[in-house]
């Protein structure tokens, strides 16, 4: 397993899954994200929303915070209070949350509890792989696997 900086137990650089999963790599982080994407900023609101312990709350919104995925903004003075808001890196975990949310959709119920349709026009929302080069979308049959620093 590697650590918050994403070395393994042996100190090694593990592969890209493996660090990111060091960082997000548990149910309560993605259940915080899909909050977060649909606009829940408030500890309140995390704790209401979830029905998560507030202690575990806190310990994952600290690791969030320390791993730049959240920052912490102070809302109000007396007494002060803080809210969560999602960096750039947040941000970037957008398709994830969704990639998961899709692949539960398909395979662990009979009824999708969320819809996903563009804000604009009302549109549902796809998400596929595509070939740079080529456009063509992509499986994973499609694609070749090469490490960038052989061992």
């Amino acid at each position: 397993m590697a650590d918050t900086n994403g070395k393994d137990s042996a100190g090694r650089d593990p592969d890209s899954v493996a660090a990111a999963l060091s960082q997000v790599g548990d149910r309560w982080t993605f259940l915080l994200l899909r909050e977060a994407f649909f606009g829940v900023h408030r500890f309140v609101d995390f704790q209401r929303n979830l029905g998560v312990a507030r202690n575990l709350l806190s310990e994952r919104l600290g690791q969030l915070t320390a791993n730049g995925i959240l920052e912490r903004r102070l809302y109000q003075t007396r007494p002060e209070r803080h809210e969560y808001r999602l960096t750039d890196k947040g941000r970037d975990l957008f398709g994830v949350t969704v990639a998961i949310m899709r692949w539960g959709d398909r395979w662990l119920s009979d009824t999708p509890p969320l819809l996903l349709t563009h804000a604009e026009d009302g549109g549902a929302v796809e998400q596929e792989l595509r070939c740079a080069d080529c456009g063509q979308v992509l499986t994973a049959r499609d694609v070749r696997y090469a490490h960038t620093n052989p061992p």
